[in-house]
């Protein structure tokens, strides 16, 4: 089990370099020019000059990367161009959020998808079926932004059942501990403030839950399908042991393996794919930073939060593959 996990960190090690080679190259290809961006109306030759030059932009581009690996080994992930703070800062600071919503729509799609899937597959070409399958399919056709947008709309905005932005009413006075506000709410027993963070996240966290409910939902009803032709899981029934213990320890158990495939990669991408439902919700989190630094050029930032994302991804899908030995014994990692 160490070997195995020293060797992913290895490789982890091989893939950065080759994202940080490719997310450098990336950037600079971004159409525009980032001192231009920075500047605004303000913009001179003279202005336009001096930013370059202070940022290193008129140096070429095997030099400026050179120097961005060199910091990148000394810690320094260098400042936002726009605003001037440590990159690894800010990342800090807003990471909480995106962790808070892709968990709460982790959650939901896990809490509703597998058990939803296995039911589905249980009462296969039944009315339960149809609807999780046809549920499924329009949970991915339709855009997350869309889906958030309509959200806001209807129960924010025409019913008033949540509120419409933010992570939590600024008239609370919540003492923040950690930056995850359901936690901190919990942490200093201050049940209102981790009321009201719940519900400032329940549409940004239903939005973003649709498409990982939607191919949760068809991973586990294809894979307890699968299951239930198995030789053992005829065996289990023949011996006449109780349909719970068969459907427990024999067919969701083993269905669990793909599930839990998939889940590492959704983890991964709900990390990635926050940006349009945080911008849609005013969360500051690393999703709606990300877009404004695409938008003004930051360099430093885009490269420093995708390489953190990167990190934190590849980190989920390796506990994903330790957890297979946990999951199915059948498989050990070696």
């Amino acid at each position: 089990m160490l070997s195995f996990v020293a060797r992913r960190l290895g490789l982890l090690l091989v893939v950065l370099a080759g994202l940080s080679l490719l997310l450098f190259a990336w950037v600079r290809a971004l159409p525009g020019d980032p001192a231009r961006a920075l500047l605004g109306e303000r913009a001179t030759p003279a202005g336009i000059a001096a930013v370059t030059e202070r940022y290193g932009f008129d140096q070429p581009l095997w030099q400026q990367y050179v120097t961005y690996v060199g910091r990148l080994l000394t810690g320094d992930f260098g400042a936002s161009i726009r605003t001037g703070e440590p990159v690894l800062a800010t990342f800090a600071e807003r990471f909480p959020a995106t962790v808070e919503l892709a968990v709460a729509a982790l959650l939901i799609a896990v809490v509703a998808g597998i058990p939803l899937g296995y039911l589905a597959a249980r009462r296969r070409g039944g009315a339960l079926d149809h609807l999780a399958v046809g549920g499924s399919l329009l949970g991915v056709v339709v855009p997350v932004f869309f889906l958030a947008v309509l959200l806001k709309y209807l129960f924010a905005l025409q019913l008033g059942l949540f509120p419409t932005a933010g992570r939590q009413d600024a008239r609370i006075d919540a003492t923040h501990v950690t930056g995850f506000y359901v936690l901190d709410g919990l942490l200093t027993r201050e049940w209102d403030a981790s009321w009201d963070a719940l519900v400032h996240l329940a549409l940004p966290a239903l939005a973003l839950a649709s498409i990982p409910l939607a191919i949760i939902v068809r991973i586990t009803r294809a894979s307890v399908l699968d299951v239930l032709g198995d030789d053992h899981v005829r065996t289990a029934r023949a011996k006449g042991l109780p349909s719970s213990v068969v459907s427990r320890r024999h067919v969701l158990r083993n269905a669990l393996l793909p599930v839990s495939t998939t889940l590492g990669l959704q983890a991964g991408a709900l990390l990635s794919g926050a940006v349009l439902t945080e911008t849609v919700f005013a969360i500051n989190g690393i999703g709606s930073y990300l877009f404004q630094a695409v938008t003004q050029l930051d360099y430093p930032v885009l490269q420093g939060f995708i390489l953190f994302i990167a990190v934190v991804y590849a980190l989920v899908n390796l506990l994903v593959d330790v957890s297979y030995g946990l999951v199915d014994p059948r498989v050990r990692v070696s």
